[in-house]
């Protein structure tokens, strides 16, 4: 499928796509380049949306299923270029590997994404049932799953493959991601006299301790609902011969297949309620973490940190076609899990829309200095989508 001429094209859109600064909510000259590239590659179609999401559209000669890839077009932030020995933003390739910021996470994957869907649109002259889209995903990583309702809303895909690094296996499934907040109020006093306030942080302190003897749950295949302690901050800040009235801490909660927003709390709320009534002087609450951004079309996109997991089983009719397809394209994928979460907590566990992973590429290569793709990988992932959807689309 990929002929010389073909991985020319492949790497300089992957190219294109690094020399594009686009951290979180500044996506907005990556896009013009992948809009240039759709063009080129003979999309049909292309539209952005308000969030800033760009989704490239192939339409089949025929109506019949529509096939979404999601790759994530923003990246985390390089806080001191000095530090790479090749250059974040320039794309350079040394020894078969394309350098700069986005290459495994993941601008190498979104264009074999791009790429492979127009070689097989190109290759069947459109000879095929359905509608293939391609979206360059915005905000994922400070907001996984958000904009992507967006495209889901829009296009309603019956399936769904997410282009996350895999190292070329095949992806089933993945734990969710909840930021639970705990806020504790209490009554400022000079600390000259403590005795006539409330330390918010001293309350706070008691409730950590509890907190900490919460058994998680397990699954079988996804492992543990981890409940981790990541961040505390108390109220004045700096308070300099105050006494704190206000602490907030913030815990990491690794979600399991079928845990909802009030199954979760439900623990933790509990646990507060036992503590309330051995201590009358605690006021706290429990809630999610609400995220607010402004992407760069000026759109503010807001929600709960609360993102589903979701798990297929092996002998799910998309996960056997996506691995035969893998097979045909000589690609020897195990089936597993990621660990770690996409937007697939939307488009699995949110909208129950069939979703699978495949991405070339390793995944602790994603926000490193000197994150690099190797072209072998990023060759071998585009044909692995093409034989995706080959084996999708009886072809």
């Amino acid at each position: 499928m990929l002929t010389e001429l073909r991985k020319e094209q492949l790497t300089r859109l992957c190219q294109e796509m690094i020399k594009n600064k686009s951290v979180s909510g500044q996506e907005g000259n990556v896009v013009e380049a992948i809009k240039k590239g759709l063009k080129e590659l003979g999309y049909d179609e292309c539209f952005v949306d308000s969030y800033g999401n760009i989704i490239g559209h192939i339409k089949g000669k025929k109506p019949g299923k529509k096939l979404l890839f999601d790759g994530h077009i923003d990246t985390v932030p390089v806080p001191d270029e000095s530090k790479w020995t090749h250059a974040p933003f320039k794309g350079e390739i040394v020894d078969g590997k394309i350098y700069g910021r986005g290459t495994s996470d993941m601008k190498g994957q979104t264009s074999a994404m791009i790429a492979a869907a127009a070689y097989f649109a190109e290759d069947i002259d459109r000879n095929f049932e359905g509608d293939i889209y391609v979206a360059g995903v915005v905000h994922e990583e400070i907001f996984e799953g958000v904009s992507a309702r967006k495209i889901s809303e829009a296009i309603k895909p019956d399936y769904v493959i997410i282009g996350e690094s895999s190292e070329l296996n095949l992806k089933i499934g993945q734990r969710g991601r909840a930021e639970i907040v705990v806020e504790t109020f209490g009554k400022p006093a000079h600390s000259a006299n403590p005795e006539k306030g409330i330390n918010a942080v001293y309350k706070m302190a008691k409730v950590i301790e509890k907190i900490q003897e919460i058994e998680a749950p397990e699954h079988e295949v996804l492992g543990k609902g981890i409940l981790v302690l990541t961040d505390i901050k108390s109220s004045p800040y700096p308070g300099a011969s105050v006494v704190p009235d206000y602490c907030r801490a913030t815990f990491d909660r690794r979600l399991l297949v079928g845990e909802t927003k009030e199954s979760v709390l439900v623990p933790i709320e509990a646990l507060l309620e036992e503590l309330r009534k051995e201590d009358n002087g605690l006021n706290v609450k429990a809630s999610y973490a609400i995220g607010k951004e402004v992407c760069y079309t000026g759109e503010k996109i807001e929600g709960e940190r609360f993102f589903p997991g979701w798990l297929y089983e092996e002998n799910d009719e998309f996960v056997q076609a996506a691995y035969k397809g893998l097979k045909s394209a000589g690609i020897d994928a195990k089936i597993t899990q990621y660990s770690f979460c996409t937007n697939g907590s939307h488009y699995a566990g949110e909208k129950g829309i069939k979703t699978i992973g495949f991405g070339p590429s390793k995944e602790n290569l994603a926000h490193t200095i000197d994150e690099y793709i190797e072209q072998e990988q990023l060759f071998m992932g585009a044909e692995g989508y093409y034989g995706i959807l080959k084996s999708v689309y009886n072809k």
